[in-house]
């Protein structure tokens, strides 16, 4: 109940050891892409050079300069995707890397995700690990772009028992930040052996109409589809169907939005691939295939990812549009620690605090001895809003008898992804217990356009307890 003044002792129906970033809630605000050149990373860790595939831009990695800096044909670059990177680099507007280890965010390798616009996932052969689905989905919902790309059912390239529809399924279904179809969309389980898929009626689409080109059809050499499932995100939209599907089915180019972020998808590898690789392979050359426009559609979609297209999608924190939107994940914790990061026994359905609404909340403190609590989340702050708002509700309670001594204090900070303290917002203690809940609101405007992280952090001296508990987050953004 509210008003609790005795020690808490955390035993029961409490949720512990969180493992995550337990320093605190990080919201992050991408750069602004004009600045810079549109930072893409593909994917090299996953066994994307399995078997016959050879779904890299460079033998030289990290930096597929190190093979030619200035290249001005494919076969500047060795790789199946060479075509791809380019292309891309010949614009001067694309800066290109590799990641050869498992990919992360928010961490310091020069391959982390917070220091790229784009992932690209040119069919994975590998699982990801937990961390991994955290990474890329935090970083997606943070505002980057992902594009995914499948392969046909039993595409086992290097016979671990995985294929590209069994990973991205699992991406998608089976992560930490939002398991609830946060694309609106599964890749179907299916072997088509060929088909030339149109792309749908619409002028106005950057994917099908940007700066690369127009795109009419695409190539399916064994690949498959996905299922679309708009009530589960409005936004999610087919692009090219195959032959006699529309609608909500037998989609082979795909688009949505998660967070502040978006998401492409691509039914098979074989449209990306231009026919040259590493010596060995036996390739296929549907990047230049007559019968469709694959170029076309892989570039303007990367394009689109990184938010350098005019339209459509999320917003990646550099573009010149602001998307409104609530951007806290799981912002009344009743996921428990899904998308939160804290230390032990902090998100809890315990009894002996109420919930502002539902039936879990976060309780900092409350144990009347030296503790020290922490709770994190991961969000970005896209540039183009103006408007950027954190709200939660706090209610404190106490031992304590003072009414001039802070003894015990819950502080909420800004932080960069460094560590280093941007801002304290507040700084509550035991002085300002009360029953039932306040709101609390401040302004994050003036960090769009950067990293930072936000973080609670609840300190208790060492006798008499002081219980700060938070319900109902949200950071709002227009």
């Amino acid at each position: 109940m509210l008003g609790l003044t005795v020690p808490r002792h955390r035993l029961g129906a409490v949720l512990a050891g969180f493992s995550l970033v337990a320093a605190g809630v990080a919201v992050q605000v991408t750069p602004a892409a004009a600045a810079t050149p549109h930072r893409i990373l593909f994917d090299n860790a996953h066994a994307e050079t399995a078997g016959n595939a050879d779904w890299i831009v460079s033998t030289s990695q990290p930096d597929p300069l190190g093979e030619d800096s200035s290249p001005s044909a494919e076969t500047d670059w060795t790789g199946a995707l060479s075509s791809w990177g380019v292309a891309l680099q010949k614009t001067g507007d694309y800066s290109l890397k590799t990641a050869t280890s498992a990919l992360t965010y928010g961490g310091s390798s020069a391959t982390d995700l917070s220091n790229f616009d784009t992932l690209v996932l040119p069919e994975p052969n590998t699982l990801f690990t937990t961390a991994e689905k955290t990474a890329i989905m935090t970083f997606v919902k943070n505002g980057g772009g992902l594009f995914m790309i499948s392969d046909h059912t039993g595409a086992d390239r290097n016979n671990d028992g995985e294929d590209a529809v069994e990973i991205l399924n699992d991406l998608m279904a089976n992560n930490s930040v939002d398991s609830t179809d946060p694309f609106g969309f599964s890749i179907d389980s299916l072997s088509i052996s060929s088909d030339y898929p149109s792309a749908i009626s619409d002028s106005s689409n950057p994917v099908l109409h940007g700066s690369f080109g127009s795109v009419t059809k695409s190539l399916i050499a064994s690949g498959t589809t996905a299922t679309l499932k708009p009530a589960d995100n409005s936004a999610v939209k087919g692009l090219l169907y195959r032959t006699g599907y529309s609608g909500n089915t037998g989609a082979f180019f795909a688009t949505s939005t998660f967070g502040s972020g978006r998401v492409a998808f691509w039914g098979d590898s074989s449209p990306i691939d231009d026919g040259t690789g590493q010596s060995g392979n036996t390739l296929y050359d549907g990047w230049n295939d007559s019968g469709a426009t694959n170029a076309a559609l892989a570039l303007n979609a990367t394009e689109w990812l990184a938010g350098g297209s005019g339209s459509g999608g999320g917003d990646d924190g550099g573009g010149s549009t602001c998307t409104s939107a609530q951007l806290l994940g799981n912002n009344g914790f009743e996921s428990g620690s899904s998308t939160w990061s804290a230390t032990s026994g902090v998100i809890t359905n315990s009894g002996d605090e109420s919930a502002r609404t539902g039936s879990y909340y976060a309780w900092l403190a409350g144990y009347g001895s030296a503790h020290t609590d922490t709770l994190s989340q991961s969000v970005t702050v896209p540039a183009a809003c103006t408007t950027a708002t954190l709200s939660f509700y706090l209610h404190v309670d106490t031992a304590e008898t003072s009414t001039s001594t802070a003894y015990d204090t819950l502080k909420v900070q800004v932080l960069n992804s460094s560590g280093t303290v941007l801002s304290t917002l507040a700084t509550y203690s035991n002085l300002n217990a009360a029953s039932g809940y306040t709101q609390r609101s401040f302004s994050l405007a003036g960090y769009a356009g950067q990293t930072v992280t936000l973080k609670f952090t609840g300190t208790e001296g060492s006798t008499l307890q002081t219980s700060f508990v938070i319900d109902d987050t949200a950071l709002n953004v227009s």
